[in-house]
């Protein structure tokens, strides 16, 4: 079991990130990973824990998510170099095997929360696509994988970005509430300066069959504190 702590009143851990952990655990991981905007820490953690051959780092903007980075990578014995960093404002000197990332990709036309910590963990406002996909680019070894979840209504922006910073698409999922409905998410993996097909696998139901199997082989357990004590406790 992975148990992570979470603030009672701020951005919990979700589906989306659930998802993309097996969406990326589908790969033979191994070398510098980067777990970019890391929250909880949940995607990094089961990643290491489960994959004995990565050196695990994370990036975490803010302040209350990087220390529950970092007492969540200490609670589940896992060794994690944690930021605590803006990523567009980063130098990193380190070039990553993988960078993995649920990042906030809501758009900024809805009407958005007044909570600072869930503003800026949902609306892509705080990490616009261009700019981000331009700094993982720069981040990433020649060959490197860049995998990641975004709102599947905004795929189109996102290859015409992928493709200007030679991030080719090799494959795509789609999430769906139900077979009734469009795609919510998206889960694309990339490969910088690939010339690979792109591979589209088999949607991904929620409430189904594989969706429980995902559940119960990731096996976390949540733990919420006080948002306004937390940086004086963990």
């Amino acid at each position: 079991m992975t148990t992570l702590y979470q603030p009672d009143n701020g951005y919990h851990y979700n589906s989306d990130t659930i998802f993309l952990y097996d969406f990326v655990s589908k790969l033979n991981l191994k070398g510098y990973i980067l777990d970019l905007g890391s929250g909880s820490g949940i995607l990094g953690i089961l990643l290491a824990k489960n994959f004995s051959k990565i050196v695990l780092e994370s990036i975490e903007k803010q302040e209350i998510f990087h220390k529950l980075t970092e007492k969540n990578s200490e609670i589940n014995r896992v060794s994690n170099k944690n930021y605590h960093l803006d990523f567009l404002e980063s130098n990193f000197q380190n070039r990553y095997d993988f960078i993995v990332s649920n990042p906030p990709f809501y758009s900024s036309n809805v009407v958005q929360t007044k909570n600072s910590n869930l503003n800026i963990a949902r609306y892509n406002t705080h990490l616009p696509i261009d700019q981000f996909f331009e700094k993982v680019s720069k981040a990433l070894k020649s060959r490197g994988y860049f995998i990641f979840c975004y709102d599947a209504k905004q795929f189109q922006d996102l290859a015409i970005a992928l493709k200007k910073y030679r991030l080719q698409i090799e494959r795509v999922r789609f999430v769906h509430s139900s077979l009734a409905k469009n795609a919510s998410l998206v889960m694309v993996q990339t490969r910088k300066n690939s010339k690979s097909d792109i591979t589209f696998n088999s949607p991904l139901i929620n409430f189904s069959d594989e969706v429980k199997d995902i559940y119960i082989k990731t096996d976390t357990y949540s733990l919420t504190a006080n948002l306004d004590g937390l940086l004086d406790t963990l």
